[in-house]
């Protein structure tokens, strides 16, 4: 499996995916018959593809292997990703949804299995050396948590902290806290998450204002809490603000954490101030709701919406 290679004048980006997965998914089409409709897929891939809509250069590194890694790594060059693969003994993982009825359904999930330490060790060298070159490095979660060592986001995180690399990182559970533990610019994470894992009390604002301050206490530079349908926040250099995005129809809500992501890392890269970046990742997660496929959208119409996003900051106290 070999990557492609384009030289562009666009920034850079690079984006760590521990969880590539081929995606399939049933359609009711118009005429009331079935369509068949197969991606890419994983959050990292996803990040990945509206950055590249955004107009970055996405390079993006994880474990490919069997039929699904060949599979993938063509689908994802096709997409305007450029892949750096590190092969695995094993397949990647893959499902199969069911949305002819109109809400998603699981038919089959294949979770990726757990790396061996020779495809760790790989893929940890593979992602730094992409890394270097980056203007900005976004990191996505595993699939399960036992796909990866969570280690390997502590190490990550502190070594590109070390070679000055920005690191936008949209994750939960055990890899937020080992992420942390490296250190990272931007941390974008959703309050359910904050709340399942136990960081948060409750969604309530002054909550999750606290839960924020604790996680720059921990290391994250800059925070932003996604909140479903609300307002996100966010927390910068000591200020609170909160954005939010035109109330548009939900088509599918999945994709649009990771859209939001990929539009504050490309904003980051492009050296435009927080509250900039915050309307380009809340304008990128509105288009893509209105949308069937993860993290899509068209770029004019992410850079028009964003005209239409309110950023403001709030008063939040903390206990």
């Amino acid at each position: 499996m070999e990557a492609e290679n384009t030289p562009t004048s666009n920034p850079y980006a690079f984006v760590f995916a521990p969880s590539p997965l081929l995606t399939v998914t049933l359609e009711k089409a118009p005429d009331g018959s079935t369509e068949l409709h197969v991606h890419p897929g994983g959050q990292g891939f996803w990040i990945g593809r509206m950055a590249s809509t955004l107009g970055m250069d996405v390079h993006l590194c994880g474990p490919f292997g069997g039929e699904s890694g060949t599979i993938l790594v063509d689908m994802m060059n096709r997409e305007g990703v450029t892949v750096h693969p590190v092969e695995t003994a094993s397949p990647n993982g893959s499902y199969i949804h069911d949305r002819r009825e109109g809400e998603r359904k699981e038919i089959v999930e294949i979770d990726p299995p757990t790396l061996t330490r020779h495809e760790t060790d790989d893929l940890f060298s593979v992602s730094l050396a992409s890394a270097m070159c980056a203007k900005v490095a976004m990191l996505g979660g595993p699939h399960c948590d036992d796909a990866v060592p969570t280690e390997v986001y502590t190490r990550l995180c502190s070594d590109l902290g070390a070679l000055g690399i920005p690191v936008v990182a949209d994750l939960s559970g055990p890899t937020l806290g080992a992420a942390l533990e490296g250190g990272v610019t931007v941390l974008k994470v959703s309050h359910e998450d904050l709340i399942e894992d136990g960081r948060a009390k409750s969604e309530d604002l002054d909550d999750l204002i606290e839960a924020m301050h604790r996680l720059h206490d921990e290391g994250a530079a800059s925070v932003v809490i996604s909140r479903a349908g609300d307002p996100a926040i966010a927390l910068d250099n000591g200020t609170i603000w909160e954005v939010e995005a035109p109330s548009v129809q939900t088509v599918d809500h999945h994709g649009a954490g990771d859209s939001m992501t990929a539009g504050i890392a490309s904003a980051y890269a492009a050296g435009a101030k927080f509250e900039d970046a915050l309307r380009l990742g809340a304008a990128a997660g509105a288009v893509n709701v209105t949308r069937r496929g993860l993290a899509t959208g068209h770029r004019a119409a992410v850079e028009k919406m964003a005209e239409k996003v309110e950023v403001r900051k709030l008063k939040g106290k903390r206990s």
